[in-house]
């Protein structure tokens, strides 16, 4: 609802200057989606590119804003492949431009230090079961002065910006996750990152054929994310998960959908190689033990697939140069 909010509001508030949107081709459906319904409505979207980890170049953002640019909305980390985007250097290039700038922070907001005054963007969205606060409940922060036209109307609630009874017991536990999030940080940070370093890792010398996917620092701590050739990623969810070992293929919130991840192929992937993404999130909760448990039962797992994958058959044979 925040990145819609903002996506759709921010560029009706400003439609009167021009009606053209930037995103980047990796942003979340709830920022691409709402993009793409402001066609309907006579805008036009550009979609700035990403290189092979899935970063964005700032110029590529400055080469795509135009004089009928109202609205820029580029992800401050994508959750998918954990890769953080250099945000603060995006936002200058905007500013410069004179163009509102809104950021997706939903998979960095109480994972990593935000600080809206030193990135410099004028809205972003987060949400609060991104780090362990009420499911259902998020915010937009917006800098004094920036203009958004409410998409929900009959009531003067939350400044006549967004209509309806407020949910306070959800934007309680909002606040004091958030408190918590950061009081944890440091130490949560350092515990994550071990925990994904060492899968990504040790996991290349038990499986052979995976493709480490995102940035290899500049990444999300808790983001293990990775593409094993030649078998689908939904079957080793599936097979996983009646190991106990809960996993998504993609986005938690297209894993159902089957299809290639858009953010993959964005980033230069085959169709083939992106079905078999895998993605680990570490929490707090999950331990050493876990990893080692993981690189235990996924080995066996990938090999069992790969016995029944013809792609697999035919790489081995080619390798041993059999025709």
């Amino acid at each position: 609802e925040s990145n819609n909010f903002a996506v759709k509001g921010l560029a009706l508030a400003q439609q009167t200057k021009g009606k053209h949107i930037v995103v980047s081709a990796i942003e979340h459906f709830s920022v691409l989606h709402s993009a793409k319904t402001m066609e309907k409505l006579g805008f036009e979207l550009s979609l700035v590119p990403v290189d092979k980890y899935g970063v964005i170049d700032p110029e590529n953002v400055r080469r795509s804003i135009r004089e009928d640019t109202v609205l820029v909305s580029i992800m401050h980390a994508n959750g998918e492949v954990g890769t953080i985007e250099p945000i603060k250097e995006i936002a200058k290039v905007i500013r410069e431009k004179g163009v509102i700038f809104h950021t997706d922070a939903v998979a960095t907001a109480g994972t990593i230090p935000v600080d809206v005054k030193e990135l410099g963007m004028d809205a972003l969205s987060l949400a609060g079961n991104q780090f362990y606060g009420p499911k259902g409940v998020g915010a937009l922060w917006i800098r004094k002065g920036v203009r958004i036209i409410p998409l929900l109307n009959g009531g003067v609630q939350e400044g006549g910006r967004r209509a309806g009874t407020e949910n306070v017991p959800a934007i309680a536990g909002l606040g004091k996750a958030a408190e918590l999030a950061k009081a944890n940080m440091a130490a949560r940070i350092g515990h994550l990152t071990q925990l994904r370093d060492r899968l990504l890792t040790e996991l290349p010398a038990k499986i052979d054929q995976v493709v480490v996917t995102g940035h290899p620092q500049h990444r999300l701590p808790g983001n293990a994310s990775f593409c094993v050739e030649f078998i689908e990623g939904e079957a080793m969810l599936m097979l996983l998960n009646s190991q106990g070992v809960a996993v998504t293929s993609g986005s938690a919130c297209t894993s159902r959908a089957l299809k290639a991840s858009h953010v993959l192929i964005a980033m230069g992937l085959s169709h083939a190689l992106a079905q078999g993404s895998l993605l680990f999130s570490f929490g707090i909760d999950n331990t050493s033990e876990d990893t080692d448990y993981t690189l235990e039962v996924l080995p066996p797992i990938v090999d069992r697939l790969r016995q029944m994958s013809p792609l697999y058959a035919k790489f081995i044979k080619a390798s041993k140069g059999v025709s």
